[in-house]
């Protein structure tokens, strides 16, 4: 469970997901020499939707909004590399188009042009580097090589080149695309969409790099491991600035309660493999150190304000997580855990990179303004979630796979309609 996110204005760049998760093997297998074509046509298009942005930045400079026909062509190309960012990381099945101008089943809906501040949109390159940076450990951002012919090589970021990785080798043996990494793939594919339309100025609203913001809303099943937020983004200046030295003395206390954390976890697995289920005080012992490591992972990434308690106590930190009681577990999933975690490892590396950049630009953001942005919380939010669940995971808290979708809240349940009752005459 979690907080919904503060309502927000309609963003001018919409991703929209259709995708039914089914993948062809075959167009699996050879999916990276069926996209040979689209590298080179990606590379040229990016040469001219490049070329004809400076056009739009001079028309925006001046008259303060830019040409219909050039915008209509910069929307077709941001379009055109989501599908093939989409295609490559497989979060999308089908072939992708030449023009951009085709439905996909993982694509963005962009608004016509709008009236853009002069100034903005003199100084956007600047003001870009930041959404560009986050980019780069998401799914890139092709504009970064548009210019220079390089746009397939920046096309794909840290977590979509993970999620490309597994999601190729689960949709070999299943045929499918597991929800989770698709989910994780298209969420990256849209903020570099929004990047790539706010560098290229086809739109004046900066990205938002807030998770689940998707038409039709994303779906998010139950977890074992949930996380809770509380709405507050204020940044104590002072406390921002020194973050990491406050930090010191919960990673001094982490690193004394991993000795007793892996006694316990040995003596769990085997339990847990004898009995079928782990002790209800062992799962409490490591409950806890989940709990605390999420906690001083927030802290330290911006992701919480205040400073934590060194105990792990459920409900003592804004950022908190939640883990049920025990399980029955399969004597099988318990014996092999460690190796059934390793491609949700990778995933954890991916969205380590991604918390570092959260924790950057958050740091620069809360030091200027007094304010974590709301995008980089959330984010980062979605990444402490993903280490608790994996660590839940490992330490036989719950049989329950981690979730590597980024999706904080779930949508909320239809309102059933009242029942219509016949009302038959009588006579």
């Amino acid at each position: 469970m979690t907080t919904a996110p503060a309502p927000a204005a309609r963003h001018p760049v919409r991703l929209i997901v259709t995708d039914d998760l089914a993948r062809r093997r075959l167009t699996v297998f050879f999916r990276l020499l069926l996209a040979l074509p689209h590298f080179v046509w990606l590379a040229l298009y990016g040469i001219a939707a490049s070329t004809l942005a400076f056009v739009v930045w001079l028309a925006i400079v001046f008259e303060g909004r830019a040409p219909r026909t050039l915008h209509g062509f910069l929307v077709s190309y941001v379009r055109y590399s989501t599908h093939v960012t989409a295609y490559l990381c497989l979060a999308a099945g089908p072939y992708p188009g030449f023009t951009g101008s085709t439905d996909y089943p993982v694509d963005v809906e962009i608004d016509g042009p709008e009236r853009q501040r002069r100034l903005g949109a003199l100084v956007r390159i600047v003001l870009a580097i930041p959404a560009l940076l986050l980019a780069s450990t998401l799914a890139g951002s092709v504009v970064l090589g548009a210019g220079f012919g390089f746009a397939p090589l920046t096309a794909v970021g840290a977590l979509s080149a993970t999620v490309g990785f597994l999601g190729w080798l689960a949709a070999l043996v299943l045929g499918r695309m597991p929800r989770g990494l698709r989910d994780a793939g298209a969420y990256a594919c849209g903020y570099a969409a929004q990047v790539t339309a706010y560098a290229l100025l086809a739109t004046g609203r900066y990205p938002d790099s807030t998770p689940g913001r998707v038409e039709p809303p994303p779906d998010l099943p139950r977890h074992a491991v949930a996380i809770l937020v509380e709405n507050d983004l204020r940044r104590p200046r002072l406390l921002v600035a020194f973050r990491l030295p406050l930090a010191v003395p919960h990673f001094f206390w982490l690193t004394l309660w991993a000795v007793p954390a892996t006694v316990a976890a040995v003596l769990g697995w085997l339990v847990t493999l004898a009995r079928g289920e782990m002790p209800s005080s062992l799962h409490r012992f490591l409950a806890a150190f989940v709990r605390y490591v999420a906690h001083v992972t927030a802290f330290t990434y911006l992701v919480g304000r205040p400073f934590p308690g060194f105990v792990g106590r459920e409900g003592s930190y804004p950022i908190d997580v939640t883990i049920e009681p025990p399980a029955r577990q399969r004597r099988l999933g318990v014996l092999v855990r460690l190796v059934l975690a390793l491609p949700a490892l990778l995933v954890y590396q991916a969205y380590s990179i991604v918390l570092y950049a959260v924790a950057l630009l958050g740091w620069v953001a809360a030091v200027v303004t007094g304010r974590m942005p709301s995008g980089l919380r959330d984010l980062g939010a979605a990444a402490v979630r993903y280490q608790s669940q994996i660590g839940a995971y490992a330490l036989l808290l719950t049989p329950q796979y981690p979730d590597s979708s980024p999706v904080l809240v779930a949508p909320p349940a239809p309102i059933a309609e009242p029942e219509q009752f016949a009302v038959a005459d009588t006579a």
